[in-house]
């Protein structure tokens, strides 16, 4: 989650094997006991087709007294996707959303010219322990598509194509993978697959899209003969199509990519865009209150960084 002042990850050796690209081993930040891993963006690698932001969250588990709450905060130029394992979270946002997102359920907030959300937990699992995993990354918008009216969507779990294959199962939560397509909708060609393997099964992942990368979420993956251990960014050559192979205990991966952007995206807090003074015009705005505010969720803010 944006929110979270994580500290860049580092690269790992890039040539770990011939299929692979770059290795990048995500620097974790404990934020009051909820472990936050940032795999993108890091000094050596910016984006992953339009995937810009990489952040694994947990698992954790909140104590009774605890809660998730990241005060309105805003966007330009992105779209949001959160994507649960465990827990809940209630979004709020600018546009009069407000839902509970679940596991398996998929929330894409389209920024745009600009949008404010906040996420909290919801009130009836206060004062209770409470799981909580999952991921949020962001796409950057393409060129043409920066400044458009913001959106929200959300799509239940239940929507999702499921993978079901020779010892691989999961779903694909955007985009087109093994002749199965997920209904969100994705501004430029996007891949975002979960998906679990068994020991010693093997699948294969084609050079369809044209940037590629796997984030290891539990257990082990094997690659061309070497072995990669959990909370690791796999990011892979363009063109080559590899097989992937569970470790002995399995692995849960989730793919992600895509085509890469036409143009460079600059990063700074919670805003992105191809243009350096439209994050300075965001930052004014921000600063001097030309956001819209999130209905029912009004009282405050997340102060806009001094540096």
């Amino acid at each position: 989650m944006s929110f979270f002042p994580g500290t860049d990850p580092v690269a790992g050796d890039a040539f770990a094997c011939d299929a692979i690209e770059q290795l990048i081993i995500p620097r974790s930040s404990d934020i009051g006991g909820f472990a936050v891993r940032r795999a993108l963006p890091t000094s050596r690698r910016r984006l992953v087709g339009p995937f810009i932001f990489f952040d694994r969250m947990g698992p954790a588990v909140l104590r009774a007294g605890e809660a998730l709450d990241v005060k309105p905060h805003p966007h330009i130029g992105l779209s949001t996707v959160t994507y649960l394992f465990d827990g809940e979270i209630k979004h709020r946002d600018s546009l009069g959303t407000e839902l509970v997102i679940r596991p398996g359920d998929i929330n894409l907030m389209t920024a745009g010219r600009g949008i404010v959300h906040s996420e909290r937990t919801p009130e009836n699992l206060r004062g209770h322990p409470l799981s909580m995993s999952g991921l949020q990354t962001w796409l950057a918008l393409p060129d043409r598509m920066e400044e458009m009216a913001p959106a929200f969507a959300h799509t239940a779990r239940a929507e999702m194509p499921l993978i079901d294959i020779d010892g691989a199962s999961g779903r694909v939560v955007i985009g087109s993978f093994e002749g199965l397509s997920s209904p969100v909708a994705a501004f430029t060609d996007t891949l975002y697959v979960d998906l679990t393997l068994t020991p010693g099964s093997r699948f294969p992942f084609p050079a369809v899209h044209e940037e590629r990368a796997i984030y290891i979420l539990s257990g082990s993956l094997v690659v061309a003969g070497d072995r990669f251990a959990a909370d690791q960014l796999l990011v892979f050559r363009p063109g080559d199509d590899i097989t992937l192979e569970g470790g002995e205990e399995g692995c849960h991966i989730m793919l992600f990519g895509g085509a890469a952007l036409s143009s460079k995206r600059y990063i700074w807090w919670n805003f992105v865009s191809s243009s350096k003074e439209r994050i300075e015009q965001a930052k004014e705005e921000w600063r001097t209150g030309r956001f819209d505010i999130v209905p029912g969720d009004e009282e405050e803010f997340v102060p806009l960084p001094q540096s």
